[in-house]
């Protein structure tokens, strides 16, 4: 009777290492052997970027819970990831909603009073963590560039922008309205947003703390300034493809994994916004750009998803394969860098 005991509780161990088992004991994904196509993709894929003279440097393919394809063209650093930033802001909202200390409807001027300027417009009162979530907080233009130049108050700079469109009514990539996002996070829990997520994202990732740039006010920027290795974009990207599952544990709220990959409304590339695009449309079939935008997310063709990154860093996440696919580079053309992905390995998966 003991033997067979025994023999059952390493069964059930097994089984439930077999069920998580999407890293090893030291914290790195495990590695699997690709498919003769895969193998066969990534050579043409290679080729490809190599004949246009692209700057890619990392990219790591993950399908079924294991890395399949792997290579790093320049030493593995933590990368700076510019915009793909706001994909892990957005998870910090998410937490600090289910944690009841923000919600979507919570408007920024009662979160920053102290930085509402005197008059405020109708249409500044109205917006909300949903609108600087979905890049509709009504600017015209993004004033990140000139806000963040200067060492005053960048909340009361983006509340002293013009707002010329009624929140939730005019998408325009924004991402000093993701450092906005930061900065109520900060503020309701008390602590910067890498260590607010510390114990919620990464120590359950197997990421060690990252470094994230910091406004002169001591708040992350949020929209961009965050540093990862490859592998760790991998790991994000693993876990929402599982619905906030890692290693078998909930870590990020379902609910929000759904919401914030799912198209909340139009969205452009940015550089423009939805009004002047309705003036000189473009054709959708032809970019991932105009597929619809989540909570600081993109939607992409290929029924996709993806955290992206200025000159070509990207967390894609493929469901019907299951499959996530991790790039860091330096490239002027990201349609041209994601359509290689589309080309070459997407049907080898």
């Amino acid at each position: 009777m003991r033997r067979i005991v025994i023999t059952g509780v390493i069964t059930a161990i097994m089984a439930s290492l077999a069920l998580s088992g999407c890293s090893h004991a030291d914290g790195s994904l495990q590695r699997g052997k690709a498919s003769k196509e895969l193998d066969k993709a990534m050579s043409e894929y290679y080729q490809v970027i190599a004949d246009c003279s692209e700057e890619i440097h990392s990219i790591m393919v993950v399908q079924h819970g294991k890395v399949l394809a792997e290579k790093f063209f320049s030493p593995d650093t933590a990368h700076v990831l510019h915009s793909v930033s706001k994909t892990f802001t957005s998870t910090a909202v998410g937490f600090a909603i289910s944690e009841g200390l923000l919600s979507l409807d919570d408007k920024i001027v009662d979160i920053f009073p102290e930085s509402v300027p005197e008059n405020p417009s109708e249409n500044l009162k109205k917006v909300t963590i949903r609108n600087l979530l979905t890049m509709n907080s009504g600017h015209a233009t993004d004033p990140t560039r000139s806000v963040s130049n200067g060492d005053g108050d960048w909340v009361k700079g983006f509340m002293e922008w013009p707002i010329e469109y009624e929140p939730g009514t005019c998408y325009c990539y924004n991402s000093l309205g993701t450092y906005v996002l930061s900065a109520a996070v900060q503020k309701v829990s008390g602590q910067k947003i890498v260590d607010y997520l510390d114990t919620r994202l990464w120590q359950p990732l197997g990421i060690e703390k990252p470094k994230w740039l910091e406004s002169p006010a001591g708040i992350n920027t949020g929209g961009w300034g965050l540093y990862l290795h490859t592998e760790s974009l991998a790991k994000m990207g693993l876990c929402l493809l599982n619905g906030g599952k890692y290693k078998g544990k909930q870590v990020i709220p379902a609910k929000w994994v759904a919401e914030m990959s799912a198209k909340q409304v139009p969205c452009v590339p940015s550089g423009t916004n939805e009004v002047k695009m309705r003036e000189n449309p473009q054709d959708p079939s032809t970019s991932d750009w105009l597929q619809g935008y989540g909570y600081q997310m993109w939607r992409c063709r290929h029924n996709a998803f993806r955290a992206d990154g200025a000159y070509g860093q990207y967390i894609i996440v493929i469901p019907e394969k299951d499959a996530v696919v991790a790039v860091t580079a330096h490239v002027g053309d990201m349609q041209a860098e994601i359509n290689h992905i589309w080309d070459s390995i997407l049907p080898a998966l």
